[in-house]
C-alpha cells in the first residue's frame, strides 16, 4: 500500500511539475495565429453586394479633403479630381491595386520571440485605443491616465500569453507638449514589452524624432528597417468619406521611414456612417480601400493592415456601443471582407462600455472577441482593458482579459476530429472491463494540457472550497497580480547604455 502511494503520488507530483511548465507551441491548447474563419455571418453573395457597393461609392462619392501632396499621389496613379475637390477612384484603379497590393505581412516584436503573421484568417489579439483615464477600481472612479500607467500596461502586456502586442491604449495626458507625448508613448511600451507596438503621432513633424529615437533603440536604420516593430495607426479619414489632412501627411511621413501603417477607419453608425450594419461595414471597406490605392501611390507594395473600426451606436442616446451584439456583428462582418479581399486587415473587439470589471464588462468583452476570432479576424483591436466606450483603461481588466481572450481563442481553434480524439479505443478500455470512467485515464491525462485551456484567475472552486479558501474575490486577485507585476524589473528594459543615449537626446518623462 505505501508503495502504490509513494507511486501515485510521484505520477501527481510529476504531472502539476509538467503543468507548471511552458508547452511547446504545438502541444499548447491556445496561442497565437490560430486559424478562425469558421463563423460567416455574410453569404457569399451579400460580399460580392458589400464590395461593388464599396466599388460605386468610391466611383460616385468620392473623398474630400485629400492633402495636395495626396492629390498629387492619387491622381498620377490614375484617381480623378472633381470640380467639387473630391477624390474619385475609377473601379479600374482600385481593382488593380487590389491585385498588387503586399499580402505578406508579419508584424515583428523587438526581440524576435513574438512575431505576428497575419495571412490568412490567423487571429491575434492585442490592445488598443486611446483612452483618457484610467479606471482606479479600488475607489470605483476614473483619474487621468499618464506616462506611468501607458508603461505599466505595456509592462503587464509583456507578461500575457494571449495578449499578442500592445498597440497605445492610453493617451499620457500628464505631457503637453504634444512632440514629447508621441515619442513618450513610443518610449512608455518600448521600455514595457518586446512585443510588437502600434502608436500615432498627431503631427507629421512629429514622426521623425521618433524615428530617429527607434533607430537608437534598433540598433540603426538598416536595422529598424529590417525589423520594423511599431505600427502607425493611423486615422487617415474622417468618416464620412473625408481624408483626414494631417493624419494623410503622417502617413505619407511614416512610409518614407519604413514605418507599416494601420490604415483605420472608425465610423460611427447612425452617426458617422449608416446605421444599417451593412451600410456602415461598406463605407469602412470603401474608405480603407481608398487608403490603400492612397499608400500604394506612395509607394508601390508598402505593408499595411486593413483596419475597417465601424463602431456601433445607440441611437437612444447617441452613445457608443461597443460592447453590443451589433458591434459583434460589424466587426465579424468586416473580418469576412478582408479575407474577401485576401488582406491583412484588423477590427475592434473587446470593448465594455460597462466602467468597471464586473458582470456587464465580462458578456460585452467575451461576445465580440469570440465573433471576430471564429470570423478570422487578424488582428483584435482594443480586446482587453477598454472600459466606458474606449473612454477608460484598466490594468486590472486587462489582466482578466488574459482569461477572456485564452477561452476566445479556445473556441477559435475548434474541435479536432481524427481517430485519436473520436477516442474508440479509450471507450473500450473504459467499458470493457475498465473502471466504468475516464478519469486519471492514460487517455485523459495525455491530453489535458494540450486540449483543455484551463483559466488563470477565474474560479471553479467548489462553493465548500471557496469559503475555505477566504472566498477569493476576482478583482482582488487582479490587483494582486498586477502589483506583482509591477513590482518586478522590467524584462522589456532597454539597454542602459542605449536608454541614458535616448534620455540625453529625448525628455523622457518615465523616471528611470
Amino acid at each position: 500500500m505505501n508503495v502504490q502511494t509513494s507511486s501515485r503520488s510521484g505520477g501527481r507530483a510529476a504531472r502539476r511539475a509538467a503543468r507548471s511548465t511552458a508547452l511547446p507551441d504545438s502541444l499548447r491548447p491556445v496561442r497565437a495565429g490560430l486559424e478562425g474563419g469558421q463563423y460567416k455571418p455574410l453569404s457569399e453573395a451579400d460580399v460580392l453586394k458589400i464590395h461593388h457597393a464599396a466599388l460605386d461609392a468610391l466611383e460616385t462619392i468620392g473623398l474630400a479633403d485629400a492633402p495636395a501632396s495626396g492629390v498629387a499621389y492619387l491622381t498620377a496613379a490614375g484617381a480623378v479630381l472633381g470640380d467639387d475637390g473630391r477624390i474619385r477612384f475609377p473601379r479600374a484603379l482600385v481593382e488593380d491595386t487590389l491585385a498588387r497590393a503586399n499580402r505578406s505581412l508579419t508584424l515583428m516584436s523587438r526581440d524576435g520571440m513574438n512575431d505576428l503573421d497575419l495571412s490568412g484568417t490567423r487571429v491575434h489579439y492585442g490592445t488598443a485605443g486611446a483612452a483618457v483615464h484610467l479606471v482606479d477600481v479600488d475607489g470605483k472612479h476614473y483619474r487621468d491616465c499618464g506616462v506611468q500607467d501607458l508603461h505599466d500596461a505595456a509592462k503587464i502586456v509583456n507578461t500575457l500569453e494571449n495578449i499578442h502586442f500592445c498597440q497605445r491604449p492610453m493617451v499620457c495626458r500628464d505631457i503637453l507638449d504634444n512632440m514629447e507625448m508621441d515619442y513618450n508613448s513610443i518610449y512608455a511600451c518600448v521600455s514595457g514589452t518586446t512585443k510588437h507596438i502600434g502608436t500615432s503621432f498627431t503631427d507629421p513633424a512629429f514622426v521623425a524624432p521618433a524615428i530617429e529615437m527607434l533607430h537608437m533603440i534598433a540598433g540603426g536604420e538598416d536595422k529598424w528597417r529590417e525589423r520594423p516593430f511599431v505600427t502607425n495607426s493611423n486615422c487617415f479619414v474622417v468618416p464620412p468619406m473625408k481624408f483626414a489632412t494631417e493624419s494623410c501627411l503622417v502617413m505619407e511621413e511614416c512610409i518614407k521611414h519604413g514605418m507599416l501603417v494601420l490604415l483605420l477607419s472608425a465610423g460611427m453608425a447612425g452617426a458617422t456612417a449608416p446605421s444599417t450594419v451593412a451600410g456602415a461595414i461598406v463605407q469602412a471597406v470603401a474608405e480603407c480601400l481608398a487608403g490603400l490605392v492612397y499608400v500604394t501611390a506612395v509607394k508601390p507594395g508598402h505593408p499595411v493592415i486593413f483596419g475597417t473600426w465601424p463602431f456601433g451606436l445607440d441611437l437612444r442616446t447617441g452613445a457608443m456601443t461597443g460592447g453590443s451584439g451589433e458591434q459583434a456583428l460589424l466587426t465579424a462582418g468586416c473580418a469576412q471582407m478582408h479575407a474577401f479581399y485576401d488582406l491583412p486587415g484588423g477590427a475592434a473587439a473587446g470593448i465594455a462600455d460597462s466602467k468597471l470589471p464586473d458582470m456587464q464588462a465580462g458578456w460585452e468583452q467575451m461576445c465580440s472577441n469570440v465573433m471576430a476570432g471564429l470570423s478570422g479576424l487578424n488582428m483584435v483591436y482594443e480586446a482587453a482593458g477598454m472600459h466606458a466606450s474606449l473612454l477608460g483603461f484598466c490594468h486590472e481588466s486587462l489582466i482578466l482579459g488574459d482569461d477572456i481572450i485564452g477561452q476566445a481563442l479556445r473556441c477559435v481553434r475548434g474541435i479536432e476530429v481524427n481517430d485519436e480524439t473520436l477516442a474508440l479505443d479509450q471507450m473500450a478500455e473504459v467499458c470493457l472491463g475498465g473502471p466504468g470512467h475516464y478519469l486519471g485515464t492514460s487517455g485523459t491525462l495525455s491530453r489535458m494540457q494540450s486540449d483543455h485551456c484551463y483559466p488563470t484567475y477565474g474560479n471553479r472552486m467548489s462553493p465548500k472550497e471557496w469559503v475555505e479558501k477566504d472566498k477569493p474575490d476576482l478583482i482582488e486577485t487582479a490587483v494582486a497580480r498586477k502589483e506583482a507585476i509591477l513590482g518586478a524589473p522590467s524584462a522589456a528594459a532597454l539597454d542602459p547604455i542605449v536608454d541614458r543615449a535616448i534620455r540625453a537626446k529625448f525628455n523622457i518623462h518615465l523616471k528611470g
